[in-house]
């Protein structure tokens, strides 16, 4: 399909950790029309930071990155689906599709959270900060990666048999104006129907052939070429390890085992996992047997951190008190969970109305006191992206511009973009529109973009 469209591209495989992150702090981005990864969630993490990390930082970040879906979660990747007009889709469809809008060109504004840890380095967000039983579940289910999205299934079950709270305290800047949400979309077209390269006039986008040279490969490449048809010189392949239930009228915790509020957790040091690139590449690739293995970074790796990026305006430093404006609620937890886009899966649609470009964090919390069936008509709710309309007095929601998390509990997981990060409070604001999207052409009435 991107050879029909007359795409050329060079495909090159990380071979470590981290790889991808080096990789684009070398790049020479004037050969490139953008990077694409072929991969989960995870991987455009690694980029995304390794972008900020350039002495050229705001140069780089008018780069457009888009993502081809090979991951477990893939939740950027069923926000592009959404944003396109498509209907929701899994697997091969969800990969078509995404190739489709990536053919027929077109970026949008992809705002981004800059988050603090509690040891003051900051990383960047393109997608959630979760903790508590998002986070929970993400890690832990990280052993049955194998089974592809069915590891966040098997996850979430083992997540409810053993179900914790949190004590925290969490604070947030409201925004302005509360988002509205839009009118529910007609007629999205099917995923299979829509897979042609032209069943309308696609945007005029110049694709210029996408090239690299050898020089800005710093590593070892000692296997054969490949390349797409329009490419200017072969590249070496670098080698890689690399419908809703009706409620029970039951929201409370009657008949549950009583929720532990000091889960035995481990609290490692926050890294990002090992994870699948491809920045600019092809189609489908076969994904290598041994890819998707999570290896802990050391304490300090340098990589696990980002040092460029605007700077924070809305946040004082951490533990300083908060300004005059800002909304604090503390108490026992279940999850919280600041995402940016739609989706947290490409078939969990937390936050429907949210956008791109926004210029919110939108932030979701379950309180204490909620049953184990409850919290699962919560999730199988949103897959449709109903769970708002289901009434649990426990399930709370804003729009924010910037928040702080103070976590009480003494142990526990938290997650930037699905990686692992060191426990402890933390604060993010969002920075609207400083990253690029390639999103295909907007589905929606009325929506650019």
């Amino acid at each position: 399909m991107i050879s029909e469209a007359g795409l050329s591209f060079n495909l090159i495989q990380t071979e470590r950790q981290n790889h991808a992150r080096e990789l684009v702090q070398g790049l020479s981005l004037r050969e490139w029309d953008g990077i694409v990864t072929v991969s989960g969630d995870g991987l455009l993490y690694e980029v995304l930071n390794g972008l900020l990390d350039r002495p050229d930082w705001e140069e780089a970040m008018k780069t457009p990155l888009g993502i081809l879906p090979c991951g477990s979660g893939n939740a950027l990747a069923g926000a592009v689906n959404q944003h396109g007009g498509f209907e929701q889709a899994l697997g091969i469809d969800l990969l078509l599709n995404c190739s489709l809008l990536l053919c027929r060109g077109g970026c949008c504004p992809m705002d981004l959270l800059s988050v603090t840890l509690a040891s003051g380095s900051r990383c960047f967000s393109f997608l959630s900060v979760a903790w508590g039983f998002v986070s929970d579940v993400d890690i832990q289910s990280e052993r049955f990666r194998a089974l592809g999205s069915a590891r966040f299934t098997l996850g979430t079950v083992l997540g409810l048999a053993t179900l914790h709270t949190y004590r925290g305290r969490l604070s947030y800047l409201p925004a302005t104006v509360e988002p509205a949400s839009p009118p529910p979309a007609l007629g999205l077209p099917r995923a299979k129907s829509e897979l042609t390269l032209a069943p309308g006039p696609a945007p005029p986008v110049a694709h210029s052939p996408l090239h690299r040279s050898v020089s800005d490969l710093p590593l070892s490449l000692p296997q054969a070429a490949l390349t797409s048809p329009g490419s200017p010189e072969p590249l070496p392949i670098l080698s890689l390890n690399g419908g809703v239930p009706e409620l029970a009228g039951d929201w409370g915790g009657a008949g549950d085992a009583p929720l532990s509020p000091d889960p035995l957790l481990p609290s490692p040091p926050g890294s990002p996992k090992t994870a699948l690139l491809s920045p600019i590449t092809e189609g489908a690739p076969e994904m290598p047997a041994s890819s998707g293995l999570l290896l802990p970074t050391p304490d300090g790796d340098p990589a696990a951190i980002s040092t460029g990026g605007p700077a924070d305006d809305l946040l004082p430093p951490l533990g300083t008190p908060l300004p005059p404006g800002w909304v604090t609620l503390e108490g026992d937890f279940v999850l919280m969970l600041a995402i940016s886009p739609s989706h947290l899966g490409a078939d969990l649609v937390a936050v429907p109305h949210a956008r791109f470009d926004d210029g919110l964090v939108h932030l979701c919390w379950v309180r204490s006191g909620i049953s184990r069936a409850a919290l699962l008509r919560l999730f199988l709710a949103m897959e449709n992206g109903s769970h708002f309309s289901l009434g649990c007095p426990q399930l709370g929601y804003a729009a924010a511009r910037a928040f702080r998390l103070e976590p009480l509990t003494p142990r526990g997981v938290l997650t930037v973009d699905g990686e692992q990060v060191e426990y402890g409070p933390l604060q993010a604001q969002v920075h609207p529109g400083l990253g690029t999207l390639l999103t295909g052409p907007s589905g929606r009435p009325g929506r650019e973009s």
